[in-house]
């Protein structure tokens, strides 16, 4: 898929729906498995999380790695494997594990235990910098996402799009750790893209609307610090 930077003409966005974004989501990324006998409750600390709070981005992506005990996960993709690593090595980490969650880009943990990831998102709620402001404008089947000016870090920042089926999504398993059970995520990941680089002036990219769920987020080179968050309408 194609992605280039949109200018849209005066008639056109006084015509699009125009939605500004809300103060930053905390982002929790869970790296799960359905082949995982240990990643349900995760999922589920998640799923009443989710319905507890609207403050968190919550993306759940899918590895490999563990297909080969029997079961191939449905949601699973070699990418979010790739960016599980990236995140061992800017956590200077030995290993990947499952469940496992991210916060922000800055703080990593069991998934599982309620206790360190209500630690996380409280730490990030009251101690995140202020980042980029991400405003969108719809336009039929195309969204224009824009990143306002604001302070970057040396180096700059990338722009991913972040694709994922919303809610709550669920797989019979029938085979490997979780063989007979009804394996339940929230928001699994189905694709992530980057859209291109942000290095503190305001930046548009043009986006297509497949009628899914889909968020950007502001990330600081490296898979460091999130600096800005946003869903996309």
């Amino acid at each position: 898929m194609m992605f280039k930077t949109l200018s849209l003409s005066a008639a056109l966005l006084a015509a699009a729906c125009s939605a500004e974004a809300a103060d930053k989501p905390v982002v929790l990324e869970l790296f799960v498995s359905q082949g995982c006998s240990s990643c349900p409750p995760a999922n589920a600390l998640m799923r009443d999380l989710s319905a507890e709070r609207d403050d968190l981005l919550i993306l759940t992506y899918g590895v490999t790695y563990w297909d080969y005990l029997g079961w191939e996960d449905t949601f699973g993709d070699p990418e979010f494997t790739e960016r599980q690593r990236d995140y061992a090595k800017a956590f200077n980490a030995k290993r990947v594990y499952t469940p496992q969650i991210v916060a922000d880009g800055t703080l990593e943990g069991v998934g599982s235990r309620r206790g360190d990831v209500g630690g996380f998102i409280k730490s990030r709620k009251s101690g995140a910098a202020t980042g980029p402001e991400i405003t969108t404008e719809t336009a039929g089947d195309a969204v224009s996402v824009t990143v306002k000016a604001a302070a970057a870090p040396k180096g700059g920042a990338d722009v991913w799009l972040v694709r994922y089926q919303p809610g709550e999504v669920s797989v019979d398993v029938s085979r490997g750790e979780n063989a007979g059970r009804t394996y339940t995520a929230v928001n699994p990941v189905t694709d992530i893209e980057r859209l291109g680089e942000w290095t503190g002036g305001t930046e548009t990219f043009s986006v297509a609307d497949d009628g899914n769920g889909a968020a950007v987020l502001v990330q600081t080179r490296g898979l460091g610090p999130v600096l800005g968050a946003g869903r996309l309408p």
